[in-house]
């Protein structure tokens, strides 16, 4: 379901692959998170994203209240402080979400889907 807001001038209708994607670029902006995971049911396997498709790693629940819930599939570093990136991440979000788009963000959930070792 898409988020639908009225004001003077109209009806504005924000879909749900616009508020992933704020989302995303905002997530990708905190340190420490190398990028966005798509996990393969099948085989369960976590498997990092490109850019291209970095709204496969997020979902998106928009209530009947107009408030959005995300959930944020992430990869992180090896050697970074898990509970001070989601945090950070949480913040970053929750903001760009609503001062991009006006809505009210009830919930970010964040899910470390793996670590990045550089070898």
């Amino acid at each position: 379901m898409a988020a639908q807001m009225e004001n003077q001038y109209g009806k504005i209708t924000i879909d749900n692959e616009v508020i992933a994607r704020i989302a995303g670029y905002a997530a990708l902006e905190c340190y420490g998170i190398v990028g966005m995971a798509a996990k393969n049911v099948k085989d369960g396997l976590v498997q990092l994203l490109k850019l291209e498709s970095l709204t496969k790693g997020i979902r998106i629940q928009v209530n009947e209240e107009n408030r959005v819930i995300l959930d944020l599939h992430i990869i992180v570093e090896y050697g970074t402080n898990i509970s001070a990136i989601a945090d950070n991440t949480i913040s970053n979000v929750k903001y760009a979400v609503e001062a991009n788009t006006g809505l009210q963000v009830e919930d970010v959930n964040v899910f470390v889907e793996g670590i990045r070792v550089d070898g």
